[in-house]
């Protein structure tokens, strides 16, 4: 028997059934792997990795990328699936059993990915309206002026202000009706069965643009720029810290979506195995974006007579005005805007998914309610928030503060503490146990030296980057008072307001505690 001090070790034999009808499992590995690579292939691989990727020494990134990959992202999904398989809970309630004393930051996690999907839902919103206009090039000669003046219609300046666009918060709705109705079917009816659906779907769709862009005249010059290898960037930092940030965010590591998909996989899964696929699936995407995305930069470039360099960007930009411009020049250019805004529309969905999920998974899970009424508890005020925040002419500007503030002290301090708490409290040990009873591949020494050293350092060095340079510089120009207000007001009332949550009573309260089963090798 396990003594007092590996109490908190222990399997909690109610939940870890795979049988329990109290917690849906996925049906089969394919049903999660689906599942986790569509959370994993979201809109950052398409619109941000390739712009990354050529900022910081084109084919030379690939070297501290891959670095990042294998000493960051990969160890760090391995934890998080330890963590959500073994406690078997969502984010509160693994960090929970875990130790009592971590379940704030399981709450931090939950904030987080209410932040994510009220602003990413926007965007998604926005990609199935030029799915639409890509028929007949609706936004006409100038995709600047189009996407900012006549279909976000943005106010002249930074504000506040209740004016809503009804062409954006249409859109909006429907994502929003959309997702919760998946979500509502549950685990394995909803969210598995999507992400088969429309994973494989995005894969063909973005492989045809890919091999469009390829031909087009100029794509090999835009490949030449993207690949070509600058070394003497390996020498700055701030590469280094640019790739271990493209890896962290884009693998869903560290704020509870790979804990939560794990908690509902079945108790003999391989989770390294299963790992190694998500991971290099996502890598894989975000390559072939990287591909399809500059050779049709290199085609608009050539057609310009302008250099790639002129032409390239990441993000909003690269999606919503770079391509429409490409798209009104090329040959099949409505069939690249299908491909290109369509692909955005499958990524972002299964990534929205995977952000709720986060949060149902967490109401049920303190409040004991079914499926239909979380999904409804937590969808319809998200909702009816998305759209007083972003479907009126401010929309932009909140977007763009919140996302800054939410990937830094959302998911790099949290992921930070994160790490560190499990670190210190000496929870690493019965962690690579677990990960190594059912998994394929084990870990060891190896693994604990990249979590317990490596991923600390690295996001508190982020960490510590981004805040200096908000708080010496402020950001994109913004007022004080607005960055004030939706950066830092939201970074510090979401911490605030997680240690609130983790002080309300569960309900069932004893079954936090259930008899545990000992995990063997616990006493080692």
């Amino acid at each position: 028997m396990a003594n007092g001090r590996h109490s908190h070790f222990k399997r909690y034999s109610n939940v870890s059934n795979p049988q329990n009808p109290k917690r849906e499992t996925f049906s089969s590995r394919r049903a999660f792997m689906f599942a986790a690579i569509g959370s994993a292939v979201g809109l950052g691989n398409i619109w941000r990795f390739p712009y990354v990727a050529y900022k910081n020494g084109g084919g030379a990134f690939i070297l501290p990328y891959l670095v990042a990959l294998l000493t960051a992202g990969i160890p760090l999904l391995f934890l998080d699936y330890a963590v959500g398989h073994r406690y078997r809970g969502s984010p509160p309630l693994a960090f929970r059993r875990l130790d009592r004393r971590f379940e704030t930051i399981g709450w931090w996690n939950v904030l987080v990915n209410v932040l994510i999907g009220l602003y990413y839902a926007v965007i998604l919103g926005w990609a199935a309206s030029y799915t639409y206009y890509s028929l007949n090039a609706a936004w006409g000669a100038n995709p600047a002026d189009f996407f900012l003046k006549d279909y976000l219609q943005m106010a002249s300046d930074v504000s506040v202000q209740m004016q809503f666009v009804a062409q954006v918060t249409v859109p909006l709705v429907l994502v929003w009706l959309a997702t919760l109705l998946i979500l509502a079917f549950g685990v394995q009816k909803g969210v598995a069965r999507a992400s088969t659906f429309f994973m494989p779907l995005l894969v063909v769709m973005f492989v045809l643009l890919v091999g469009i862009a390829l031909f087009l005249p100029g794509g090999a010059k835009g490949l030449d720029v993207l690949f070509t290898p600058d070394w003497s960037n390996l020498a700055s930092s701030e590469v280094w810290v640019a790739a271990y940030g493209q890896i962290f965010f884009s693998l869903s590591v560290c704020f509870g979506i790979m804990i939560t998909y794990s908690s509902y996989m079945k108790r003999d899964s391989d989770l390294t195995g299963t790992g190694m696929v998500v991971a290099f699936a996502n890598s894989s995407f975000e390559l072939l974006a990287g591909i399809g995305v500059f050779a049709a930069l290199g085609f608009i470039a050539t057609v310009n007579g302008q250099q790639v360099g002129d032409v390239a960007a990441g993000g909003i930009g690269l999606a919503f005005i770079a391509f429409p411009t490409i798209i009104n020049q090329a040959p099949a250019g409505a069939l690249i805007g299908l491909l290109f805004f369509g692909s955005l529309v499958f990524a972002g969905l299964t990534s929205l998914i995977s952000v709720l999920e986060v949060v149902i998974a967490a109401v049920q899970d303190k409040l004991k309610t079914g499926r239909v009424a979380a999904t409804l508890v937590v969808g319809v005020p998200m909702m009816t928030a998305s759209v007083l925040l972003f479907g009126t002419t401010t929309g932009l500007p909140v977007l763009d503060v919140l996302d800054k503030f939410v990937n830094t002290y959302g998911i790099v301090a949290a992921g930070f503490l994160y790490v560190l708490c499990v670190v210190l409290s000496r929870h690493l040990g019965v962690l690579s146990r677990h990960i190594n009873k059912t998994s394929s591949l084990k870990v060891g020494k190896t693994w604990l030296l990249f979590v317990g050293a490596v991923t600390p350092l690295v996001l508190g060095t982020m960490l510590f980057i981004d805040t200096r340079s908000l708080l010496t510089e402020g950001y994109g120009g913004y007022p004080a008072w607005f960055v004030n207000i939706y950066g830092w007001g939201t970074a510090i009332g979401v911490v605030v307001f997680a240690f609130l949550l983790s002080l309300l009573p569960w309900k069932h309260e004893d079954k936090l505690q259930e008899t545990p089963v000992e995990t063997e090798g616990d006493e080692q």
